[in-house]
Formats: C-alpha cells, sequence, structure tokens
C-alpha cells in the first residue's frame, strides 16, 4: 500500500509558479490551492510518496 506525506505551503501571489516548481523538483504534487489569511497569499496543499526525499 502507498503511503504519503503531506504538506502545506503559503503562496505569495507574485511568486506562485517559483514557489511550486520548487517543491516539485523536491517530488510534491500540489493537491489544492485555497485563500490564505490575506489577498497576497494563497496556501497549498501538497502530497508525495513517504520515503520520497
Amino acid at each position: 500500500m502507498q503511503k504519503w506525506e503531506y504538506a502545506t505551503v503559503p503562496l505569495l501571489v507574485h511568486a506562485t509558479k517559483q514557489i511550486l516548481d520548487n517543491w516539485g523538483e523536491d517530488g510534491w504534487e500540489l493537491v489544492a490551492v485555497i485563500p490564505g489569511p490575506n489577498p497576497e497569499q494563497l496556501v497549498a496543499y501538497l502530497k508525495r510518496p513517504k520515503g520520497a526525499a
């Protein structure tokens, strides 16, 4: 059975692609994006297979 680890990451609107690309390079897959605590920020939920690091 596949096991997963998860991360929540703050995303700044002006740097979203760069932030997600950096996490993607480490094997993280984007699962969802929700509004953050202010209009300039989003929160990304990511997952990757456990032990991928």
